[in-house]
This record gives structure tokens, C-alpha cells and sequence, in this order.
């Protein structure tokens, strides 16, 4: 019996190709980069795949569906967000979706501590200023950044990378921790973590996290009426998607003093031009969205893309099913 076909659409981690080769016959697009629409749709149509292996930067609409034909089973994506895929286009044609929830968890949250304090202490441009030689003798207000003991932290989103992100950094000696969802949490006592409405976050918190998936809701919800209530001396940190914040209103807000700093793993659009203001300031620290760029992390992205696809073709449940056919 012949094996069903799956098309990926980049060089992936080689513990999901390796499954994949498996159970199907593979055709790939060979590059690093992010495959372009109009070969995308070329490639759908050149073949009956069963499967459709994609990642978080490809626009699975309904022309990459109609082009796919009727015998596709899944979209499976190398990602937590699914939102670049069509889903109401694939429930209407019987196609599953899946994604690969909570594998970045401990990634995403390690980054967004490592982000925190290289923002916080101006890690980035102590840096720059050794390779500048910019490094001279000891001056007693040079480069002073913000220490985390004593101070109140926010989180805005309690999930799972928002938790971890607190687990780590209790220790750390914050006087209080805040967090805001849609509604309490039990395990947020796990870290001695208090529920509070959104307005007393960002007036009350030194630090805050955004740790949210994008909804309509939590567009541009960090704005310039926002920033005006915060702290002056607050510092924001976003690894969740770069849409929650409105990034000219940031700009002024960095520019004013409306708070302190900011670090962004996240950002809208993605890459940030180069000639955008928020690159350009010293007060704020961008990173290229590296969130779950660990080995551990993409293998294990890989693989179960991997076994969601092979999900599709037995008739089982894909372990990240975000849309039932």
C-alpha cells in the first residue's frame, strides 16, 4: 500500500522528520526562509498530500486549502498559535487542525526572566559600551539599572508560561505579586500570586509581563492611556504576541518617561524594520522572537507536529487538536 503524502513547509528539527518518514512520503520546501504564498499554493496543487506540516509564518488561507484538495486531513503547525491558519475554511472542508500546546512552556518562560533582567539592568548597553570602548574608569552613575527585591511584579495572563514565569521569578524577592485573566486562578497560590482587575495592575506594578495570547480583546490593550497610568518607573516585558502592545504609543510612553523601559520579544510587525523607532532607543530591548529558541524545544515541536499528522491518517485524536473535522 502506497504511504500518504505530507507536505513541509521548511527545514525542520530532524526528530520530526524522521517520524514523518515513517508513515509518509515527504516532499519538503528547502529553505530556512518561510515559503512564499504563491509557491505554497503551486505546491498544494501539484500533489493529493494528506497532511500539511506548516509553521507560525505561513498564511494558511482558503486558496492553500482549495488548492490542497479534498483528501487533505490536517494542518498541523510547529506552533503554540495557530492563528495564521484559516479555521472556520478548514472545519467547512473536514480538515483538523493541531498545534503543539505547552512545549515551550519552560522556554518561553526562561527567556522572558532572562528579558526582565537584561532589561532591568541594562544588560544590553553595558554590553555595547565594552565593545565601544566606552568602559573606563569606575563612575558612580553610569549604566544604573533597577533591582527586582523589594519590587511588585504584574502578570498579565496567569496560563502556563505566565505561572512559570512567577515561579521563577518569586525568589527573586518581590514584595508582591499581581496577576490578571479573564478570571481567578486556583494554582495562582501555588506562587502567592493576587488577582487583580486590570487598572490596578498598571498602576501598581514595577514590572509587568505580558504573558497573553492575542484576542480582540487584548489588542493594543498596553496604550497611551495605559502607559499614562503606569508607573514612571515601571518596566514592561512582552513574550506574548506584539499586537497586545501599540507600539507608537510605546514609543512616545519611552520617550516621555511614561515608564522606564521596555523588552520585547514580540513585536507587530515581525521583523521590526530597522528604522523603527523602538530599535533605535536605548531604553528598550528587542529580541528576534526566541522565545522557544532551545533545542529541547523545537525537537520536541517537531516531533509532535509530527504525531499529529500521523494522528490524522489512523483515525486518532491529534494530541494538539485545535479544530475538529
Amino acid at each position: 500500500m502506497a504511504k500518504a503524502k505530507v507536505y513541509v513547509t521548511r527545514r525542520v528539527p530532524k526528530p520530526g522528520m524522521d517520524l514523518l518518514a515513517e508513515h509518509f512520503d515527504i516532499d519538503v520546501y528547502e529553505d530556512e526562509e518561510a515559503i512564499p504564498h504563491d509557491v505554497l499554493v503551486n505546491a498544494m496543487k501539484a500533489k493529493p498530500y494528506d497532511a500539511l506540516y506548516c509553521l507560525l509564518t505561513d498564511d494558511i488561507d482558503k486558496e492553500v486549502l482549495e488548492a490542497a484538495g479534498p483528501q487533505l486531513r490536517i494542518v498541523a503547525t510547529m506552533s503554540v498559535g495557530y492563528e495564521h491558519i484559516d479555521l472556520q475554511e478548514c472545519a467547512k472542508r473536514d480538515i483538523l487542525v493541531a498545534n503543539t500546546p505547552g512545549v515551550s512552556t519552560d522556554s518561553v518562560a526562561e527567556l522572558t526572566v532572562a528579558l526582565l533582567l537584561m532589561t532591568a539592568r541594562r544588560l544590553s548597553e553595558g554590553v555595547e559600551s565594552v565593545k565601544q570602548g566606552e568602559w573606563g574608569d569606575w563612575r558612580p552613575k553610569w549604566l544604573c539599572g533597577t533591582e527586582l527585591t523589594g519590587a511588585t511584579l504584574g502578570i498579565y495572563g496567569l496560563g502556563r508560561i505566565g505561572f512559570n514565569v512567577g515561579r521563577r521569578l518569586k525568589p527573586f524577592g518581590f514584595s508582591q505579586i499581581y496577576y490578571t485573566d479573564v478570571h481567578e486562578v486556583s494554582y495562582a497560590k501555588d506562587i502567592d500570586a493576587e488577582f487583580i482587575d486590570f487598572d490596578g495592575l498598571i498602576q501598581k506594578c514595577d514590572f509587568i509581563c505580558v504573558c497573553c495570547n492575542l484576542t480582540p480583546q487584548t489588542r493594543h490593550m498596553f496604550n497611551a492611556d495605559v502607559f499614562k497610568k503606569m508607573k514612571n518607573n515601571a518596566i514592561l516585558i512582552n513574550t506574548g504576541r506584539g499586537g497586545v502592545i501599540q507600539h507608537d504609543d510605546l514609543v512616545e510612553a519611552l520617550k516621555n518617561g511614561d515608564i522606564a523601559a521596555a523588552g520585547l520579544d514580540v513585536t507587530e510587525p515581525e521583523p521590526l524594520p530597522l528604522d523603527h523607532p523602538l530599535v533605535l532607543l536605548k531604553n528598550c530591548v528587542i529580541l528576534p522572537h526566541m522565545g522557544s529558541n532551545t533545542w529541547d524545544s523545537r525537537n520536541a515541536m517537531s516531533e509532535i507536529a509530527a504525531r499529529n499528522c500521523i494522528a490524522a491518517i489512523s483515525n486518532q485524536t491529534p494530541e494538539g487538536n485545535v479544530c475538529t473535522s
